[in-house]
């Protein structure tokens, strides 16, 4: 019964994959015009975004959630640039 505890208590971290980033980019109007899959791509290989390894899983770049709203909170302070 611990066991089974434990394995449920696990934290998870949300993944959202690229396009998902995208909508969430064109929804929310975060940067209009949005970027291109070829700049988000970038944006994954240089660590802006962080992601699940460091190149694209099988189900292509993976991006954790709260990285990509740390990302979007930084272009209001100022911070992280495309």
């Amino acid at each position: 019964m611990n066991q089974i505890k434990h394995t449920l208590t696990v934290a998870v971290r949300s993944k959202l994959r690229l396009g998902e980033v995208e909508r969430l980019i064109r929804k929310h109007r975060i940067i209009v015009p949005p970027p291109t899959r070829h700049t988000l791509i970038k944006m994954c290989e240089e660590g802006i975004f962080e992601t699940v390894g460091d190149r694209p899983t099988r189900l292509g770049w993976l991006v954790f959630e709260e990285s990509f709203w740390q990302w979007a909170r930084g272009l209001d302070e100022g911070g992280e640039q495309l």
